[in-house]
């Protein structure tokens, strides 16, 4: 049985008292284990991050970069081999592993700029001989807790931008998939960062709890459920931290009367079913507004879902492969029965697929429902799975209050030909991330992603600007050099200093 350890100051470190299964999902079968750490294993990356730091926050930005641009080489080289083994732990299939990867290394490029981005501003002659000027710097030590479904991005967008702000860190993945982090961390050892500056330690519950406690540990950054980010914040900020924690998502598909219902279902599919509908950004909810567009994008969904291909994560010809775990699919599909309990049409049944020759995998088929109603648990909750449900509107501004009214804020996206109503749509929306006929809006690597309400706990945003601004701290600096000609009774020096 293959092993996976932890990775910490360089080397891996086997000091695991507990073991937690890692499965390959199309198999439904174990593949390797990992090794759970404790409070012990955190001590150790801890120690290799206050070793490590000092120097590296002292090496100028372009030098730090230099490992970035490097960092992004080995990344593209070896581009295959981490889609297949993210794949063949979380399942997707290797070209959405593919792209995985890639938009995580969209946000290492940006990280290679951070000269740039780490410029601070400089006043002369804010007052008579004074010079005022700012600039920004590193906390210390920071930590991620990743979750399943994005095993390479997810961390690259927290390691990617605080590494090259001067930080140590410090990532804990999920336990699910956790080998694309491990190999993550040896690639950058590999592209010239000095070791103890980017550890990997695995764990559960009890890991977690010894970095929101750690006192050594200046700033974390989360993305998982709502319930535990909105621990994660808690628990960290109580404990002095820079906390930043981004939760679940029920995102809607707003579609207009006058949209390109062609357009719709073929962006809807991939939204909704893409990566087995395991995305913090999937597409879960669509709100047709009148019954006629109802009727009529329901008439081309049900062909297009039917022929999607749901295969195994090597597939090259499959849309999506299965969900991560037995758990995961037994969720899933009590979803599905919860929602035909509250008297959801189910027009699409995914439940009890099985593929020929991979009878354990735990896959779960395209489901579709329609006239599900706002009140239905299974409507605000997550489902975060292969389930698409429509949500009729009667007028615009019903379609404008649903995701609004909400309690996550993640992303929606309106399909129309109408600029007016987009434009409307955008402004009066109360969700962080929009699409305008765009099925899922994350933000390029030189914006910044976040939601809002449930989805997003913390006011600073993950990677671009908002990210440099989380993995650092600004310092102001006013400064003068007298020239040694004051003269008189000095009572100016008791008088609040002013610029007038």
């Amino acid at each position: 049985m293959r092993s996976i350890e932890h990775f910490i100051n360089g080397q891996s470190v086997a000091d695991a008292k507990r073991l937690s299964d890692v499965w390959n999902p199309s198999q439904g079968e174990v593949q390797a284990q990992v090794g759970l750490g404790t409070a012990a294993t955190l001590q150790r990356a801890v120690d290799a991050a206050l070793a490590a730091q000092p120097a590296w926050a002292a090496t100028n930005p372009q030098r730090r970069a230099r490992v970035m641009f490097k960092f992004k080489e080995l990344i593209e080289t070896n581009m295959d081999q981490l889609a297949e083994l993210l794949a063949s732990e979380h399942g997707k299939v290797v070209a959405d592993a593919k792209g995985d990867v890639q938009r995580g290394l969209e946000v290492i490029e940006y990280a290679c700029s951070i000269p740039q981005a780490l410029k601070g501003e400089y006043t002369q002659g804010a007052g008579p001989g004074i010079d005022v000027y700012s600039m920004r710097q590193p906390l210390g030590i920071g930590a991620g807790i990743t979750p399943f479904n994005f095993p390479a991005m997810i961390p690259m967008w927290m390691f990617g931008m605080a590494i090259a702000c001067g930080n140590a860190f410090i990532l804990k993945p999920s336990e699910r998939d956790p080998s694309v982090p491990v190999r993550l961390a040896e690639l950058m050892q590999e592209a010239g960062l000095p070791d103890g500056l980017l550890n990997v330690v695995h764990g559960d519950k009890e890991m977690v709890d010894a970095i929101l406690d750690h006192p050594d540990i200046a700033g974390i950054s989360f993305v998982g459920s709502s319930d535990i980010a909105q621990y994660i914040y808690s628990r960290g900020t109580a404990n002095g931290k820079r906390v930043q924690a981004f939760g679940g998502a029920k995102n809607h598909g707003i579609v207009l009367p006058d949209a390109d219902l062609d357009q719709v279902v073929n962006d809807l599919t991939g939204a909704a079913f893409g990566s087995a509908g395991e995305r913090c950004m999937a597409l879960p909810v669509v709100v047709p507004v009148g019954d006629d567009t109802a009727a009529a994008l329901r008439e081309k969904l049900v062909p297009a879902i039917e022929k999607l291909r749901v295969g195994i994560s090597t597939d090259p010809e499959a849309h999506y492969g299965p969900v991560v775990n037995e758990a995961h699919k037994q969720r899933v599909e009590n979803y599905i029965q919860m929602c035909v309990d509250e008297g959801g049409e189910l027009v699409v049944d995914g439940r009890g697929f099985m593929l020929q020759g991979h009878e354990k995998g735990f896959f779960v088929g395209p489901t579709l429902f329609d006239h599900v109603k706002p009140h239905f648990r299974s409507y605000k909750e997550e489902i975060f799975g292969p389930v698409l449900q429509i949500v009729r509107a009667d007028t615009f501004e019903e379609a404008v209050r649903l995701p609004s009214e909400h309690e996550y804020g993640n992303g929606v996206a309106i399909f129309t030909r109408n600029g007016h109503a987009a434009r409307e749509f955008v402004s009066r929306v109360n969700v962080g991330m929009v699409g305008v006929n765009v099925p899922i809006p994350v933000p390029v690597s030189y914006h910044s992603f976040g939601g809002w309400k449930r989805s997003g706990f913390g006011d600073i945003g993950q990677y671009g600007q908002e990210g440099m601004r989380f993995w650092t701290r600004t310092k102001v600096v006013t400064q003068r050099w007298p020239d040694g000609t004051a003269a008189g009774d000095h009572k100016e020096a008791f008088i609040i200093p002013t610029m007038g």
